[in-house]
């Protein structure tokens, strides 16, 4: 359940089954949200002092960027650049696509850059994405949230992306990636997140976005290592009313007395029968979440699907493995993070969390 990185992926599927893509591949574009809000964004930057780094111990502070997303007050006005050239230029390097190494920065977006927000006491919505993921590679599904109404908060979690840059013009590259990724090194992940996400929450909460969210509605989801971080911020921080794992092998394991709040596991398709057993970490914290719980499996996906990459993958015509639509995937995606926060968040039934609500979609538990 971990894909490294959009270069694992792109490179990967051109060797095996796909030519190079050439300087005339289209611009990439994010499917447009599904509510009936318009959406507005801005870059938030964060500096915990109480803790040195953890990737790189001779920087005294922890330092975050968190792209904020929410419903705006109108739609007019200049779109939210994706990536940064140097992000963009990181991401693709060695790829094996032929195109521009500032070709994310023209990624079609659907939130106004620093558009004033509509309403106030909102649910917050944190994000954490996967393992060398730039924390845009969750646009699309943080977009479609804001424009049904949530605050959401994606976390890019400094030296575990490909590349992150900072609002006075400093990059932080991979700084992990050089470390070997032991057991104990997913589970420092995790930790680490978890603390990422807790401080987050502080400084969201005590700053001038605070009217903005409901402290008391707070849930979390994350792809790959960030959903396996989802379980563990929530051990950590009460805080966190609510969270889902989407595909994300979950290394820290969860301990008696277990978890109460709502949880919610979404799969690849991991092997040809859907739900097959041998999914030991999954199983093993299954057992111990006490609370409201499914599992999902979604048919003709790979790990990739659930996110921008998937969607990217697509456009550029390579071949992840998948037999479902990156399109496709990231509409039922969409449904079921929505239908999961809005039935535990907002008191909102949701059937489609009972029943599966596309042919795509089994329920394992």
């Amino acid at each position: 359940m971990r894909i490294k990185s959009l270069l694992a992926v792109t490179a990967l599927a051109l060797t095996l089954s796909t030519p190079a893509a050439s300087a005339d591949t289209p611009t990439p574009y994010l499917p447009a949200p599904t509510g009936n809000r318009p959406v507005g964004s801005t870059a938030v930057y964060l500096k915990d002092t109480s803790r040195p780094d953890p990737w790189v111990p001779s920087v005294p502070y922890r330092e975050l960027m968190v792209s904020l997303f929410y419903p705006a007050v109108s739609a007019p006005g200049p779109k939210t650049q994706y990536l940064t050239s140097a992000e963009s230029a990181a991401l693709l390097k060695d790829s094996g696509l032929n195109v521009a190494p500032d070709l994310l920065t023209t990624m079609v977006t659907h939130s106004v850059a620093g558009a004033r927000p509509a309403g106030h006491g909102l649910p917050l919505i944190v994000l954490s994405p996967g393992y060398t993921k730039p924390r845009a590679t969750l646009s699309a599904l943080a977009e479609d949230l804001a424009s049904h109404g949530y605050a959401v908060a994606v976390v890019g979690h400094t030296y575990e992306n490909a590349g992150q840059s900072f609002p006075d013009g400093h990059f932080a590259g991979c700084a992990s990636c050089d470390v070997p990724h032991d057991s104990a090194f997913w589970q420092k992940l995790e930790l680490g997140r978890a603390a990422d996400v807790s401080f987050v929450l502080n400084s969201l909460t005590r700053s001038k976005w605070a009217p903005l969210i409901d402290s008391s509605r707070i849930g979390m989801a994350g792809h790959s290592i960030g959903g396996a971080s989802t379980i563990p911020a929530m051990v950590a921080d009460p805080r966190i009313k609510a969270g889902m794992d989407i595909d994300g092998t979950t290394e820290v394991e969860l301990t008696p007395p277990g978890l109460s709040r709502p949880f919610m596991f979404v799969s690849h398709q991991r092997v040809e029968t859907v739900c097959a057993p041998g999914n030991v970490p999954w199983e093993r914290d299954w057992a111990q979440l006490t609370g409201w719980k499914r599992w999902v499996e979604v048919k003709g996906t790979q790990h990739a699907s659930f996110t921008d990459v998937g969607l990217v993958a697509d456009e550029f015509g390579i071949d992840i493995g998948a037999t479902t639509t990156a399109m496709r995937t990231q509409e039922i995606t969409r449904t079921y993070v929505n239908a999961f926060f809005d039935q535990h968040l907002r008191g909102k039934a949701r059937p489609v969390l009972d029943q599966p609500g596309y042919p795509e979609v089994s329920f394992c538990h």
